[in-house]
């Protein structure tokens, strides 16, 4: 999936008092892939660094909550640099600017960045991540960052790692938001209760976190900072951060079950349903900003040997409050790990949410073509905006899950494309088109993304969409024990990419949340060594989603979202389970792009079944629709050599 920078809120019926216009189609993007001078930002950052006598100064991309994507009153790296990905670092300098973020955007990155930058493309041969190049600086350097937007982890692993005398040094106030004039405030929207479709109340999942927490007998409790494990933990939803159902807050759980949770949360954003349904679960609640004060209070109380848990993405800012020495900040905490196993409730509903958002695609691409093929033109931005209004038309749609990738011809390149409203591409039938999107169903999040031509490919793009294919095939038709990891699976979605030297420079697959973010972890498919530490097991929801990208000229990818299930194999080697991919996603895979020879007999057979299984599956739900109907059933032809 792929992303673009429009604030979508999620359509939440609310009870009267608090309900409120609730826009659907609310798009703000800025053009994307444009340069914008950022001179002036540098400037007034660098006189502040002089007043506080620091060398350097890091401004990252995420909220005090470790979000990946963040509310527009966070966009601190992206107003600073003008890059608009998701994911980068800055690092300022008295005389330079450094800019890094991963192979996802290092051609988007270049485009957008003026000539003050210089671009690390981390994951490139000998390029060094923003944490090593710290490391480089000279000896005594005086590094600046604001304590609430550095995780404890990343803290612990850099200060080793400075050079003599160098040293991080926390400033309260945030540097940027003194010389940013216009800055934004925050959303504070109402939230919701969603138990229906969780499938555990509070008090089960909370019982789970205590019991993990009591393997260590020091663990006096937990702090929770990331917002979906909030959301997750207490059955809630918001809308504070575009397509991501998420609300801000911090949960502070103690281990002792007869102490209660405290939420830290904007009393005003809880209507009184969701107010009284707290209540009834013993959630304490107190301000938002009270956080810090009520753990400087926890530290002090703790005895010697008593610890607080943060896990490793938690900011400092709270690590210092706890303080230090009396937190444990090891790990990735309990929450994560629960939170990814799917139960059998949350897995229904990813396939329901699934064949409905199949609808909408079917009928969406139906569209399309029909439309390319009269002559009309559509812009990648028109085609995006009449997605989002099929989706809008479905049972449960809340809102994106993201924003839409709607790119044709060259700009399919672009792994993290951004159309603009007002200066899109118009889609052309004899280039490739690639949409990758997904919606938030009350009962579950979608990411899809198809690769089309619609009119001739070349030989090229054939060849190249094929071995694509035969990567998406490997991982969704893969049975492995239950000692597998991602980081092992990847190979095999790379592997007929390789026959041909060609690869792709993002992950195969990422973990996906159940009504919360797009994106999830711990579990995924990929070359991060972090994707080793963590075996598959089942229930765990992911996307499979290999591709190829040639800069100027096309992009493929091909994705569905899959969730690993017990197989049952005919022999169970030395007691050991073995699992498979149930595939959630039902929407046909172009033919017109597949190239038959190379695919083996069972590569075409699965081909085949998996077209035929969508039809089946989503011509019902098309009856009223005769055009989709006729397009489903073109694209789902067996194909043969």
């Amino acid at each position: 999936m792929l992303w673009r920078s429009l604030v979508s809120r999620f359509n939440y019926t609310l009870p009267t008092s608090y309900s409120r216009p609730i826009v659907l189609l609310n798009r703000c993007s800025s053009s994307a892939a444009v340069m914008r001078d950022t001179t002036k930002q540098l400037a007034d950052l660098r006189a502040l660094l002089k007043r506080e006598n620091v060398d350097a100064y890091v401004v990252d991309s995420g909220d005090n909550h470790a979000s990946e994507y963040v509310s527009e009153a966070d966009k601190r790296r992206e107003w600073l640099s003008g890059f608009t990905g998701s994911a980068g670092t800055a690092v300022i300098l008295e005389k330079e600017a450094w800019l890094f973020t991963d192979g996802r955007y290092h051609l988007q990155a270049s485009q957008e960045l003026c000539p003050a930058w210089t671009l690390h493309k981390h994951g490139l041969p000998d390029v060094k991540s923003w944490q090593e190049q710290l490391a480089n600086l000279p000896p005594g350097s005086r590094i600046g960052l604001d304590p609430s937007l550095i995780s404890i982890g990343d803290h612990n692993t850099i200060l080793p790692t400075l050079s003599k005398d160098s040293t991080l040094v926390p400033i309260s106030k945030n540097l940027v938001d003194e010389v940013w004039a216009d800055k934004l405030k925050r959303p504070a929207e109402p939230i919701v209760v969603h138990e229906k479709y969780s499938g555990k109340s509070i008090q089960e999942k909370l019982e789970e976190i205590r019991k993990e927490l009591r393997k260590k007998k020091e663990n006096w409790g937990i702090v929770v900072a990331l917002l979906d494990e909030i959301c997750w933990t207490l059955n809630l939803r918001g809308s504070d951060i575009a397509y991501n159902p998420v609300f801000f807050a911090h949960l502070v759980i103690p281990t002792a079950s007869t102490s209660a949770p405290t939420l830290f949360v904007d009393i005003d954003q809880l209507p009184q349903a969701t107010y009284d349904y707290l209540m009834a679960n013993n959630i304490l609640l107190e301000p938002y900003g009270d956080v810090v004060s009520y753990l400087q209070s926890v530290g002090r109380d703790l005895n010697e040997e008593q610890r607080v848990v943060l896990p490793s993405k938690t900011n400092l800012a709270l690590a210092l409050a706890v303080g230090i020495r009396k937190v444990d900040a090891s790990g990735r905490g309990v929450i994560a790990d629960l939170k990814g196993i799917k139960n059998s409730v949350e897995i229904e509903g990813f396939r329901q949410s699934h064949l409905r958002d199949g609808v909408a695609l079917v009928r969406y691409f139906s569209w399309l073509e029909r439309r390319l093929a009269s002559g009309e033109p559509i812009t990648e931005s028109q085609a995006a905006d009449k997605l989002e209004e099929f989706r809008s038309e479905l049972e449960h749609f809340k809102g994106l899950s993201f924003e839409t990738i709607s790119s044709t011809g060259a700009n399919a390149a672009i792994i993290h494309y951004a159309p603009s409203p007002t200066d899109s591409a118009i889609i052309d039938k004899d280039q490739i088109y690639l949409c990758d999107s997904g919606a938030q169903f009350t009962d579950g999040t979608t990411d899809t993304t198809r690769t089309l031509h619609f009119g001739t490919p070349t030989e090229r793009e054939k060849r190249a969409f094929t071995r694509v294919l035969q990567g998406h095939i490997a991982i969704d038709s893969a049975i492995f024990p239950e000692t597998t990891t991602g980081f092992l699976l990847d190979t095999w979605a790379r592997k007929a990419l390789w026959k041909d030297g060609l690869d792709y420079r993002h992950g195969t697959g990422h973990g996906i949340g159940s009504h919360l973010n797009v994106h999830e972890g711990p579990h995924g498919i990929g070359t991060r060594i972090a994707y080793n530490e963590v075996k598959l097991q089942a229930g765990h929801v992911v996307s499979n989603e290999p591709g190829y990208y040639e800069d100027g000229a096309f992009g493929i990818r091909i994705e569905n979202v899959v969730v690993v299930q017990p197989a049952d194999t005919p022999n169970n080697f030395g007691g050991t389970k073995f699992f498979r991919m149930e595939r959630f996603t039902m929407v046909p895979i172009s033919t017109n792009l597949v190239d038959a020879r190379l695919l083996s007999s069972d590569e075409l057979e699965w081909l085949n079944e998996y077209n035929e299984e969508v039809r089946s599956k989503l011509s019902p739900r098309l009856e009223e629709d005769p055009e989709a109907l006729a397009w489903l059933e073109k694209e789902t032809k067996p194909l043969s050599r």
